[in-house]
């Protein structure tokens, strides 16, 4: 019999203070109309000053946690997706770890930008298919707001942050489960979307440069490109998806690339306009908002697909 990792519970947690775009009329060129004609972005939410990405994913680790009935010794193992952690080292996942009181194990993060928590929840899939873990919390945490450049209207208006999580159990069966991850990366468009620092260059993160036309108009290509690799992968059609949970990156780019695989938007999960862009958080995010209001059921055929800086993009299909 197959081995499934098994989607327990979700998780979320967003900052307390939301920015909205009259908010950020007060301090850059920019507009509310502006804003939603380009993004369908209305606000988002902006950690404090002094709240790093590790307690936005302990607060969403712990909320999963709750859902899922279990305590944190009854989990194996943490793997954080992030692009802004704490510091260089150590990672976010043992912070994590060690705010749960989780017994010691495999904890790490990813880094593959707004992809992150698409590969994160691909490696975690291949641990628990290896029976190295039985049980593991993948999370996506951002705080997108730390490599922000608040005099550019162009990039200062998309993101947010904050963190969504998942516990994942390995279960005999061909019931619920991960069916199929697709991980790919292209470093020839690495100048499309990037920071402009580093650790080992400027000393520091620095802060976001993004040539948007270009992002967009691969973005729109290379996600319809993907899902259709999933279809064929698993035999599928567009019509025996339930939900198409994207990365909540623009409601352009949801809607094209909807469109393109001639999905009603009725079966795309849209949190872009009240949390922004949080890059690695925004699928867990998502999916948790669509899982506690109802729409997400047991037994759905769940789609996630992202793109991010790199350029990087995955997709998975769940049978939730």
């Amino acid at each position: 019999m197959s081995l499934r990792s098994v989607i327990l519970s979700t998780g979320s947690y967003l900052p307390d203070k939301i920015m909205t775009n009259s908010d950020l009329e007060k301090i850059v060129d920019t507009s509310d109309e502006w804003i939603v004609q380009r993004t369908g972005i209305r606000e988002r939410h902006i950690a404090a000053s002094d709240q790093p990405t590790s307690d936005m994913a302990i607060h969403a680790a712990r909320r999963a946690l709750e859902s899922s009935g279990l305590s944190a010794s009854d989990i194996d193992g943490v793997i954080v997706a992030t692009t802004t952690p704490d510091q260089s080292f150590p990672s976010v996942a043992v912070r994590v770890q060690s705010a749960l009181g989780m017994r010691a194990g495999p904890a790490f993060d990813v880094q593959a930008v707004c992809s992150g928590f698409v590969y994160a929840l691909s490696v975690a899939d291949a641990m628990l298919q290896t029976r190295a873990m039985k049980r593991v919390i993948v999370i996506g945490a951002e705080k997108m707001s730390s490599l922000l450049n608040w005099e550019d209207r162009t990039t200062c208006v998309l993101f947010g942050d904050g963190a969504g999580a998942i516990i994942l159990e390995a279960q005999e069966g061909e019931g619920n489960g991960i069916l199929s991850t697709h991980l790919y990366a292209d470093g020839q468009f690495k100048d499309l979307l990037y920071t402009n620092g580093g650790t080992s260059t400027t000393g520091g993160a620095g802060q976001i440069v993004m040539h948007g036309k270009e992002v967009f108009k691969n973005a729109v290509t290379l996600m319809a490109g993907i899902v259709q690799e999933v279809l064929a992968k698993n035999s599928i059609t567009t019509e025996q998806i339930d939900w198409l949970v994207p990365h909540q990156a623009n409601l352009r780019i949801i809607t094209n690339t909807a469109d393109k695989l001639n999905m009603n938007m009725n079966k795309v999960i849209v949190t872009v306009d009240k949390h922004g862009n949080t890059s690695a958080a925004s699928i867990p995010l998502a999916l948790d908002v669509a899982v506690r209001d109802g729409r997400i059921q047991r037994g759905q055929t769940l789609l996630l697909e992202a793109l991010g800086g790199g350029l990087t993009w995955a997709a998975a299909l769940i049978k939730y």
